[in-house]
């Protein structure tokens, strides 16, 4: 099948941030007194959704440190240094490959929206995306009722749309509103935990775009 819709993951997919992921947990966890600290291979095994349960896999106590409290720190120290990350590498021939298959993209993200809007713009990418669907808070919850409610209102079949993530929450959203999904290993979590979905998994966002632009995806 090939897709007449893409729903775009943000951070970790589009936007390569993941060393600055792992960089402000090992920051909020020295901020508080944690004596953990992850290298990159650790942090990809214990990241994921919800946060508050990545939190606690990180070793993190909320009887002492609510989660509120964490998550404003972690997403002050994240917004410092996120002008820094870079697109992930590929995105940019990614984008335009849909474009100019003249298939429609947008973007799903758990980020709240102003922000995602700031770091789009900041990296020259607006002009792909027919809409920008972020959260309203940075709890980063779910992302499932805000895809369905694009998908009603835009008037697509969620079988003619896929989702391209980074996480195994990604293709959890994806099942859930019912389109189909395909998983980059450059992001947040690892290979391993990507395979196990059983969604298809490549290593870089050409290969993703080839494969789909080939129709990859079984109807």
């Amino acid at each position: 099948m090939r897709p007449e819709l893409i729903l775009w993951d943000w951070n970790g997919t589009l936007l390569d941030d993941v060393a600055l992921g792992l960089d402000a947990l090992n920051r909020l966890l020295a901020a508080y007194g944690y004596p953990q600290r992850y290298d990159l291979a650790a942090y990809r095994e214990i990241f994921g959704f919800p946060v508050e349960e990545y939190y606690l896999r990180a070793g993190m106590d909320f009887s002492k440190h609510p989660f509120s409290q964490l998550a404003h720190s972690y997403m002050e120290d994240y917004l410092a240094h996120s002008p820094a990350c870079p697109l992930m590498a590929g995105a940019r021939t990614a984008l335009e490959a849909f474009r100019q298959a003249g298939i429609r993209q947008v973007i799903l993200s758990a980020s709240p929206l102003p922000t995602l809007q700031k770091q789009v713009e900041a990296r020259r990418v607006t002009e792909y995306f027919s809409r920008l669907l972020g959260l309203g808070d940075i709890y980063a919850k779910s992302k499932v009722e805000l895809g369905l409610g694009y998908l009603a209102e835009a008037g697509f079949d969620p079988a003619r749309a896929v989702m391209i993530g980074d996480s195994v929450h990604d293709f959890e959203v994806a099942r859930a509103m019912g389109t189909g999904c395909v998983l980059q290993t450059g992001g947040h979590q690892s290979a391993k935990a990507l395979s196990a979905t059983g969604a298809p998994v490549l290593d870089t966002l050409p290969q993703v775009a080839e494969f789909l632009l080939q129709g990859g995806i079984s109807e």
